[in-house]
């Protein structure tokens, strides 16, 4: 069990260095701005529990690395998830990637959505593709490399 969580937090982080690395060249492609999401989300949680994140340069420094934080912390977490998951559960070749990265999609997004942030209803095929493409490099790239962690270990 040990070794499934390590395998699947392993293809987690590469998928969300996959993630990364599709957001920035859209965001350098198309001109966009990064999303500010993260850290308004951060902000309400932080406020809402009564945690002071210090003075406001401090704050908004905390804030953005507290919401990048969120962001590894969903790559590793919903790839080790699979992790534990994928040898008990045989989904198609074709059909994993697309549920691994739905799964980092939902749990990335629901907390904002969930708190009022945002309403992913009124995004528009832009923002949708903006959200979907990296999570699905996600879910490609973190099944493929728990594969290949997995096929290896096998071999051994």
């Amino acid at each position: 069990m040990r070794r499934d969580l390590l395998f699947g937090a392993l293809a987690g982080a590469a998928g969300t260095a996959a993630l990364n690395g599709v957001t920035y060249a859209d965001m350098a492609l198309r001109g966009r701005p990064s999303s500010d999401m993260p850290e308004k989300t951060v902000d309400l949680l932080t406020d809402r529990l009564g945690v002071s994140l210090g003075e406001e340069e401090r704050a908004a420094n905390r804030r953005e690395g507290l919401g990048a934080l969120f962001g590894y912390a969903v790559g590793l977490g919903v790839g080790a998830a699979y992790g534990l998951l994928a040898p008990r559960i045989h989904a198609g070749r074709a059909i994993a990637p697309f549920a691994v990265g739905l799964a980092a999609m939902v749990v990335s997004d629901a907390p904002a959505a969930a708190l009022g942030l945002t309403d992913p209803r009124t995004w528009g095929a832009a923002g949708w593709m903006s959200d979907v493409v990296p999570h699905l490099a996600y879910g490609a790239v973190t099944v493929v490399t728990h594969r290949l962690l997995t096929d290896r270990d096998r071999r051994r």
